[in-house]
């Protein structure tokens, strides 16, 4: 499987998100042979996080702490002739290619910057929605005008043609707007080998390769289910993706680095945030459920066969929504009677407030992490977690939190404050929708010029159609079962897609996954999770990984920036369900 410099072009990630490891640009960099450096930004909150920064002052909108990595491997990079590839552009993508021009002028370099845009649709939502585009929401349905909401923020999500574009006009830095995760991958595999915009194979290879390292340490044995298999978590290594040129790839990771990678953990990358296997790209639609991973060596696991098909014939839009104020204050309640003491206080808070008619919105969780006869003090403590939103800042301020410490002395029995009172902040909306191609441009910037390109959905290519792979899975094994916790036997892997959770599953050998495939239903799965009970839960099966993912839509409400639960990004939800027992057959179960 080993493959000369020329037949492969190594494509390493230096971050997963927006706060991710400083050092991990310098250290991707000088640790091995890479030819391109990327980094992934812009999570749905991120876009929020940027959003409020531009209001603040319209010159920001990017990320800063990418500029201190340029500058921290800028030299390096021009001299390796290393190619850093970025969607840390975010909102304003010009201003940020400005400042690495400027870096380059300080440190005394030649350097070729491009900047791509045409995500921002702001200006034309007007001229879009008057050609009959409704802006429903992906996943309730709703329309912009039926919520009467109005954007803050609109940004398509646009592919790899544009970034492979800037490479080929000569760019050594390339900073990209709101960009799927995995263009940023796919760009430089697409310059590298000449791809054509119906090279869809091999463009649906270079998307898995994106895919799994979007999300930087993560797919090398971070936040890993079976983490007791990872050797050393001291310095975790980010990921390299060697992509060949039909698009099949190894992952990897620089030697010397703390981590794992195995395909167990490339399995959970891919079953990370996704949705149906056929994971949508504006280039191209790549179906994991044909491809296949095989270890063929230490830390290296070698992805092939992924096929793909055409693209759709829509652009995904992140949109942003002044959602009002909200502030929130969470209390310790101990001991008895735990859930008569917060219906008391509750009751009484919002007497005094004037009643919960006068906020929009309240939430109240009583989160009982308690025991029964605890031993500790501390044991013995659920949360009480009291939230208030309104369009009125006034009301969620410190009028709120005024009340809840007024009453401090006036309520149950060991009143403690958990959190300290503050103003009322504002929250942002996260509005998923999908617009027609027809409306989107990307345009590429360098030297002072502009190229414009269209989407492949927009141009004559010839359709590629996909069909499923026939699997027979055999029947579930019988037999004398065991009671114990799911994950002892199946690994999970949760997060958000915008007002969605998905939690994958996966099993790491044929038996397991025939008992996993014929018995976790979406009913079963609700049986597991009571909590999950009133919302839509869809399964999609991938036996080509010994896999199944499971979509939950509505839970997250209006996405990480608004929801109110304690993990507004459902990472735990899979560690939860591993920790939930369950009886299965002895013959699957471990043996120690």
């Amino acid at each position: 499987m080993s493959k000369t410099a020329t037949d492969v072009i190594r494509i390493a990630n230096c971050s997963g998100y927006y706060g991710d490891k400083l050092s991990a640009a310098r250290e991707m960099v000088g640790g091995g042979p890479i030819d391109v450096l990327t980094g992934d930004y812009l999570a749905e909150l991120t876009m929020s996080i940027l959003f409020a920064k531009k209001m603040k002052s319209p010159d920001e909108g990017y990320v800063g702490t990418f500029l201190k990595q340029v500058k921290d491997v800028l030299g390096t990079c021009l001299e390796k002739n290393i190619k850093i590839v970025s969607n840390a552009g975010g909102l304003n993508p010009a201003g940020m290619a400005a400042e690495v021009e400027k870096i380059a002028e300080e440190l005394g370099l030649s350097c070729k910057v491009a900047y791509v845009d045409g995500d921002n649709l702001m200006p034309r939502l007007k001229e879009i929605g008057s050609e009959g585009e409704a802006f429903a929401n992906m996943d309730t349905g709703e329309t912009l005008a039926e919520k009467g909401l109005r954007p803050a923020t609109a940004n398509a999500y646009l592919g790899c043609w544009g970034i492979k574009e800037a490479l080929d006009q000569g760019a050594d830095v390339v900073i990209a707007p709101r960009v799927t995760d995995a263009a940023v991958v796919m760009g430089p595999a697409a310059w590298k080998f000449g791809w054509s915009r119906d090279d869809f194979d091999a463009l649906a290879g270079a998307c898995a390769a994106g895919h799994l390292i979007e999300c930087g340490a993560q797919v090398c044995g971070g936040n890993y289910a079976f983490f007791e298999e990872v050797p050393s978590f001291a310095n975790v290594g980010y990921p390299i993706a060697e992509i060949e040129a039909d698009g099949n790839f190894t992952i990897t990771k620089h030697p010397g680095t703390g981590g794992l990678v195995s395909v167990g953990t490339v399995t959970a990358q891919l079953l990370y945030e996704i949705n149906d296997p056929a994971y949508k790209n504006p280039d191209v639609i790549s179906h994991f459920d044909t491809l296949k991973l095989e270890q063929v060596g230490d830390d290296r696991v070698y992805v092939s066969g992924c096929k793909g098909s055409n693209p759709p014939s829509s652009h995904k839009v992140c949109m942003n929504i002044m959602g009002g104020y909200r502030n929130s204050m969470e209390l310790l309640v101990t001991g008895l009677d735990i859930e008569k003491k917060a219906e008391l206080f509750t009751d009484e808070l919002f007497r005094q407030a004037g009643g919960k008619d006068q906020f929009d919105e309240v939430d109240i969780q009583l989160v009982r992490t308690d025991k029964e006869n605890a031993p500790t003090n501390d044991e013995a403590m659920a949360i009480l977690r009291i939230t208030v939103k309104s369009s009125d800042p006034k009301k969620v301020g410190r009028f709120f939190s005024a009340k809840v410490i007024e009453i401090a002395l006036a309520t149950y029995p060991g009143f403690t404050g958990r959190s300290a009172p503050g103003g009322g902040s504002p929250f942002v909306l996260h509005w998923p929708t999908l617009v027609d191609s027809r409306h989107i441009t990307e345009k590429v910037h360098v030297g002072g010029m502009t190229t414009e390109l269209e989407p492949t959905s927009q141009m004559d290519v010839e359709e590629i159609y996909y069909q499923k792979p026939m699997v027979d899975i055999p029947p579930a094994p019988v037999g004398e079962n065991k009671n114990l916790p799911f994950g002892r036997v199946f690994g999970t892997r949760s997060g958000d897609k915008g007002g969605a959770a998905n939690i994958g599953v996966w099993a790491r050998d044929d038996e397991a996954y025939s008992w996993l495939y014929h018995n976790l239903t979406a009913e079963k799965l609700k049986e597991m999770m009571p909590e999950i009970e009133g919302y839509d839960v869809k399964r999609f099966d991938l036996p080509n990984i010994r896999a199944i993912n499971f979509m939950i839509y509505g839970i997250l409400g209006d996405g990480v920036a608004a929801n109110t639960r304690i993990d507004g990004q459902a990472k735990s939800m899979g560690e939860f369900l591993r920790s939930r027992k369950i009886d299965m057959p002895a013959s699957i179960a471990p043996t120690a």
